[in-house]
């Protein structure tokens, strides 16, 4: 039985857990963590700020669907994790976060660099720890990693005392199951549920499936398309569950809510069965509650409780793992036929690809969708794609089209600009061998822009796209729809990307016409290293559809249909 200090467990905690890299930023409270790292195989990677590490394991995590882990000291280093710990909390991230804490005689009197960490990140953690005995080190461990990937997963904090991690105790490491006094993670629901959710899914003309991220958490992504198949029910997705069915596939609607596909907000409000599988009704999603689907009846399947009827009041809930229970619904459906629905929903879309901006004469003039397009066209639709916050995120998923699951990196519920970049970064080390590709605006990319430190010195193959139109494009979009074109602090003053990219060694270059895109992203897919791309598009496109804030999904702000 090794005796170790606090500092060796926690890196032999994270060996025991299956952890291959860990993003972090040093500091005088955690000194002695990072004094013990040399000796143990894992990876640290050092970011330029402590939220870009939060950001980086929380790209880690979405990628691979593993734990991602990041590491902060006491005081402003915890404090610049708690934007990147509230994104992983709103959008059901597995991380765990790592920091150090002044020394146990010194909590509570304002010590250099003492913050309550724990206290601050409560309400944006699954659970958080301070560990105040190094004895209970190991099992703390082991309990925030089963914590943070089990159930509906999330964010998990350990805050641990610079005499903890200095002291020391035999070291061993809890083995077997995690048993924690009211912590189920995986609930099953009453039978009745499931028998009352089978006669409405077989007696329904007009279905539609809700697709959340919970397809992709779950695993549940054949078990999906073989509902869908089997009953004959076109698929719509949230942001977060693109990805978790094939983008080609015939059922395959695309995106709802705010500014998803008119035909997708259309079927949504003429449907007479909504089938959400693991999403949580977002107010993006369902505009004015009280209008929200009137003809149809509802069921919900969730593994986390709180979310049944938080928003939406619905016919039957069911509580559970979603792979689980569409496997004990299937063998109980009928073979379904809704040709004459799926009809209704292909003329919406004929209409709504009728007014595609793609469709118009555009001449010379260079726009964000283009881009978006083309990346999806020389990509052929296989690269892992993460996008910062605004309106390129929202071109990147109405124009590339999404294949397999986690190959959209994306901030929803926070939607955190600055995300990006060092989302990337995790994304990369998650899947080295995939082609990974940012897609950024000017706004969030200059937010974490620093980063570029962390892909230069990792010389980590990562393409990133700026969609550069000289404002905080999404926000100057909803002052010139709703407040008289008044653009108020939205006009960005950007440095020249590209001598910024140079300065870290990092190849680039600068489009402004749409004859060089193509050009340009091959040239950047055959370059054996980091690329950044400028591109310099129109400064006042706008992204359509678009739901006014609280209105009725179906009422959106549409774009004309070309003369």
């Amino acid at each position: 039985m090794p005796r170790l200090t606090g500092a060796q467990i926690i890196w032999e905690g994270l060996l025991n857990e299956g952890v291959e890299v860990v993003f972090g930023y040093p500091g005088g409270a955690i000194i002695s963590t990072y004094d013990a790292l040399p000796d143990y195989p894992i990876r640290h990677v050092l970011t330029r700020h402590e939220q870009g590490a939060a950001h980086a394991a929380d790209g880690y995590a979405r990628a691979s669907g593993k734990v991602g882990v990041a590491m902060a000291t006491s005081g402003p280093g915890s404090t610049n994790l708690t934007t990147g710990i509230a994104t992983a909390m709103m959008d059901s991230s597995p991380v765990v976060f790592i920091t150090g804490q002044v020394s146990t005689t010194a909590i509570g009197t304002d010590a250099f660099q003492e913050t309550d960490t724990t206290g601050i990140t409560l309400p944006i953690t699954k659970h958080n720890y301070l560990v105040t005995d190094v004895r209970d080190l190991p099992r703390i461990i082991h309990e925030a990693f089963y914590i943070a990937r089990s159930g509906r997963p999330g964010p998990v904090l350990i805050d641990v005392p610079k005499d903890v991690q200095n002291d020391e105790t035999d070291f061993v490491y809890p083995t077997g199951p995690v048993k924690l006094p009211g912590y189920r993670p995986r609930p099953t629901s009453m039978a009745q549920n499931l028998q009352d959710a089978v006669e409405l899914i077989n007696g329904a003309k007009r279905p539609l499936i809700l697709a959340g991220q919970g397809v992709i958490k779950s695993g549940a992504m054949r078990e999906v398309l073989e509902f869908a198949e089997r009953t004959q029910t076109p698929i719509a997705v949230t942001l977060l569950g693109i990805g978790g069915v094939p983008g080609d596939h015939p059922l395959f609607l695309g995106m709802m809510g705010m500014h998803g596909e008119a035909y997708v907000n259309y079927a949504i409000q003429q449907a007479d069965l909504l089938l959400a599988f693991g999403m949580r009704f977002d107010d993006r999603i369902t505009g004015d509650i009280d209008t929200f689907a009137p003809n149809a009846r509802k069921i919900h399947i969730e593994i986390d409780p709180a979310e049944l009827n938080k928003v939406i009041q619905v016919d039957v809930g069911i509580i559970g793992d979603l792979k689980t229970v569409l496997s004990q619904i299937i063998p109980h459906l009928e073979e379904g036929h809704h040709e004459d629905w799926l009809e209704q929903i292909e003329e919406w879309k004929k209409e709504s690809k009728e007014r595609d901006i793609l469709n118009h004469d555009l001449g010379d003039t260079l726009v964000g969708q283009y881009v978006v397009k083309k990346l999806w066209e020389v990509t052929g639709g296989d690269a892992i794609i993460v996008t910062d916050v605004g309106q390129h995120q929202m071109w990147a998923v109405q124009y590339y089209q999404y294949k397999r699951p986690r190959t959209l990196i994306s901030s929803g519920g926070m939607g955190t600009m600055g995300f990006g970049l060092p989302a990337s970064v995790g994304a990369k080390f998650a899947r080295p061998n995939e082609e990974v590709w940012l897609v950024a605006g000017d706004g969030g990319f200059q937010m974490t822009m620093p980063e570029l430190g962390t892909v230069a010195q990792e010389n980590l193959n990562v393409k990133i796209a700026i969609i550069n139109n000289g404002y905080l494009g999404m926000v100057r979009q909803w002052q010139e729809l709703f407040y008289n074109k008044r653009y108020s602090a939205t006009p960005i003053l950007s440095p020249d990307f590209t001598k910024i990219a140079e300065a870290y060694g990092i190849r680039a270059f600068v489009v402004k016409h749409p004859d060089e895109v193509v050009p340009t992203l091959e040239a950047a897919r055959k370059h054996d290293g980091p690329v950044v791309i400028d591109f310099h598009v129109e400064k006042e496109e706008n992204v359509f559809p678009m739901v006014p804030a609280g209105e009725p999904i179906h009422e959106m702000l549409r774009r004309p249909k070309p003369a």
